[in-house]
């Protein structure tokens, strides 16, 4: 399948094992039978990553496990299911088509819908998601670095961006989008995002009305005429960074949920609680009152809290050599579930510094050993494990083979350090490479690439950080490779231009190829599928062409749940398991 994508989450696994204390399933209120099912009780859910924000929509938030969080805490216009399936949630609101031309979408929040402090979500909440999204105020010359970019939003702004200022509804619970030009993935283009009373006052505004007032005055951005606007700066940094936090905040304003559950404690890095909204009517209503998440790391660690109770639900990230502890699992009568995600594990080299040529960026991929990674990381976990050859599309796409024939990733199929050395002319650049620290997958690829390309007169040293800071440096750190992971939930082609068009939301190397943000342009406004892998497959060649990086391999995904937990349906996309809480219960 394509790497399409609704919202697109950097993964990345902790190492460190935690030590689980108490046993799952202990605390909560009792389960009471509804017809022959039980509504109550508590599960604890192991999980790689720490929590680091409650703004997982943000370029330094948009991780999987604050995804996932954001997800339960979180409800909307529609969500994605585990077929790839997008389902209107009607309790939460209406998505209304007005127009095919122009494109004018209609999105209106129903009544009685609201935050958990009681406030209502409505126009406001829904334009601050606009704000955030669209771009529509940046000023921003990403050539000349002149100008300002307010939102640091990590999802697409190639639709968003093409939209006129919403037109806010007489019953204040409504906006109407209209797009300037055809956009092929408007319905799941848009969805609410955080409280607008909260950012307003946070940000030194009165309340909500002025800063819906502030974004109806404020001219649409233009990198011609740059002009800072400071009023806006300050609700726009405080929504990058303001919900960033690895402990529960002392004001509840800063954790407010709309979804099922709301967060009730934090261990930093170590654990978090969530509890049931109990006003919560707009969406399937769950049946457990508490869900404790335990960051447990490494993939032996999460499986020996399930084998000794300390955890109902596991969904560690697999390496090679780690099949025995999942067999042993099974045996045990656990449930153990594997799947491939739609997501891929890549180095990716940034267009400045000692990568500021071409030739330098070729050398260095040319010594990556990416067949002794894929051997070394996912070998044994899938047959025939081989590494992946398109930026774009996955092996199981029909257009992947095709792809991988034209797009020039066989110039990398080999290792080869001669041609390396001999693309260098003597130079030996020292190379920083970021990673997480904690992942043991990624520990393994930064040790592999770095012994083989000292063989080319490279100089690697290691930048890696631990899992709660390096995916912040990804923006604003001082490295000039990274070695990451992308996963997505299949639906829509945003994820393309998210990462690879100039300036956008999640392109942290600074490539920019004038022909493919023509071609993602075309991309965006394309509902053909045929002529959509067309477009995709010409970005690929680009990317390769230009010595971006390596995909590395696809990511697999691994679940496992006990015996006395149901409704668990593990989707391929960033949510995992997560994806329907709501039907997560005790047998």
């Amino acid at each position: 399948m394509p790497l399409r994508r609704l919202i697109q989450v950097i993964t990345a696994a902790v190492a460190a094992a935690l030590v689980i204390s108490g046993c799952s399933g202990s605390g909560g209120a009792a389960p009471v039978v509804v017809g022959e099912t039980k509504r109550g009780g508590s599960v604890t859910v192991a999980e790689v990553n720490a929590f680091t924000s409650f703004n997982p929509f943000s370029a330094t938030g948009n991780t999987d496990i604050n995804a996932k969080i954001g997800n339960i805490t979180h409800s909307g216009f529609y969500y994605v299911d585990n077929t790839e399936k997008v389902v209107r949630n009607e309790k939460f609101g209406r998505i209304e088509k007005v127009s095919d031309r122009p494109l004018k979408v209609k999105y209106t929040v129903n009544e009685g819908v609201k935050w958990s402090d009681g406030a209502p979500i409505d126009a406001g909440d829904l334009l601050l998601a606009w704000a955030a999204g669209s771009g529509y105020f940046d000023d921003a010359d990403a050539k000349s670095g002149t100008g300002t970019t307010y939102f640091s939003a990590a999802s697409d702004r190639t639709g968003l961006a093409a939209t006129a200022f919403p037109e806010i509804g007489s019953d204040g619970r409504s906006i109407t989008l209209e797009y300037l030009s055809p956009y092929a993935d408007w319905e799941v283009a848009f969805d609410v995002g955080l409280p607008a009373h909260v950012v307003a006052a946070k940000s030194g505004l009165n309340d909500e009305g002025d800063l819906i007032e502030l974004l109806r005055d404020s001219p649409r951005g233009d990198a011609k005429r740059p002009a800072v606007n400071a009023p806006l700066k300050r609700v726009s940094d405080f929504w990058n960074t303001g919900f960033d936090t690895k402990t529960l905040p002392p004001d509840p304003a800063m954790y407010l949920s709309s979804g099922p559950y709301i967060v009730r404690d934090m261990n930093p890095g170590a654990s978090l609680t969530l509890v049931r909204n109990k006003d919560y009517v707009w969406g399937a209503e769950p049946y457990l009152d508490e869900i404790t998440v335990r960051f447990t790391g490494a993939a032996g660690a999460a499986a020996a809290a399930l084998r000794t109770g300390q955890a109902d639900i596991v969904a560690p990230q697999p390496s090679a050599g780690t099949e025995g502890l999942f067999d042993g699992l099974a045996a045990q009568g656990n449930t153990v579930e594997r799947y491939n995600q739609t997501g891929y594990d890549h180095l990716d080299l940034k267009f400045s510094g000692p990568f500021a040529e071409k030739d330098v960026r070729a050398a260095f991929l040319k010594t990556v050993p990416r067949e002794e990674i894929v051997k070394d990381v996912v070998g044994g976990l899938v047959d025939d494990a081989k590494p992946l050859d398109s930026h774009v599309f996955l092996p199981s796409h029909p257009k992947y083979a095709d792809a991988v024939r034209n797009n020039g990733s066989a110039e990398y199929s080999k290792v080869d350090i001669q041609g390396a050395a001999s693309q260098l002319r003597g130079a030996a650049p020292t190379i920083r490479i970021l990673y997480n620290k904690d992942n043991p997958n990624r520990v393994r690829a930064f040790s592999l690439i770095r012994e083989s390309a000292r063989a080319a007169g490279f100089t690697v040293e290691d930048a890696g950080l631990g899992s709660s800071d390096w995916v912040a440096a990804l923006s604003r750190g001082a490295y000039d490779a990274a070695i990451l992971g992308w996963i997505g939930p299949g639906v829509g082609v945003s994820r393309v231009p998210q990462i690879f068009k100039t300036g956008g939301g999640s392109n942290f190397t600074g490539f920019s190829d004038a022909e493919a943000d023509k071609t993602m342009e075309e991309l965006a406004s394309t509902t053909d599928l045929g002529k959509q892998d067309e477009l995709l497959a010409n970005v690929d060649k680009r990317i390769w062409q230009d010595a971006y990086g390596l995909p590395l391999y696809q990511t697999t995904g691994t679940v496992a749940y006990s015996s006395r937990v149901t409704g668990i349906k593990p989707s391929s996309g960033p949510l995992g398991v997560w994806w329907n809480v709501w039907e997560w219960r005790l047998k």
